[in-house]
């Protein structure tokens, strides 16, 4: 079986290690984890990996967040990846930090990055793994926080919630997403 993880996230310096790029650190984890290796390809950053017998394709759109459905809809044609075995890490602010919830499919609530992939693929049946930021910021600064950094408290947790993330794709590839979401939703 062949899949497409997707980290959403933003690129240059001036984004790296913000609240809206925990897909990107996800996507991250999970390759370094594999000994694999990103390379520059069509619409983003590309790695090739193996868990055991899934094939995964992971991508870290170079669109910017507002257009990642342009990466997502092209690397989906370009290997034949069906709509199911598509998973986007995503950050969520309706989550408190760290949560993590796997969904078969759902509204963009709000989120840029999600709207346009529903807008590229026409639906918005696509599983996705939302990674919780908390919020923990005033009405009207939405923006600032999630393009904010993590808390050093939260910076500390980071690596056992991104270890968490990454087994839960393994699961999603591996024994499917009703599995996924029974194991690791509201851990």
């Amino acid at each position: 079986m062949k899949y497409l993880i997707v980290g959403l996230g933003n690129i240059g310096s001036e984004y790296a290690d913000t609240r809206h790029n925990a897909g990107f650190r996800i996507a991250d984890a999970l390759v370094e984890g594999a000994d694999a290796k990103f390379s520059t390809e069509r619409y983003g950053d590309i790695a090739r990996m193996r868990v055991k017998n899934a094939q995964l394709i992971v991508l870290k759109p170079s669109t910017y967040m507002n257009l990642s459905g342009n990466a997502v809809r092209y690397w989906k044609e370009k290997e034949g990846i069906e709509i199911e075995n598509i998973l986007v890490l995503v950050d969520d602010c309706a989550l408190p930090f760290g949560a993590i919830r796997i969904k078969p499919r759902g509204s963009d609530a709000g989120h840029n990055g999600l709207k346009n992939i529903a807008q590229m693929l026409g639906t918005q049946d696509y599983p996705r793994l939302k990674f919780g930021i908390g919020n923990d910021f005033p009405r009207g600064t939405q923006i600032d926080y999630v393009l904010g950094h993590f808390t050093p408290e939260e910076e500390k947790l980071m690596p056992e919630r991104i270890k968490l993330a990454v087994e839960a794709i393994k699961t999603f590839c591996l024994a499917g997403i009703q599995t996924a979401m029974n194991s690791y939703n509201n851990k």
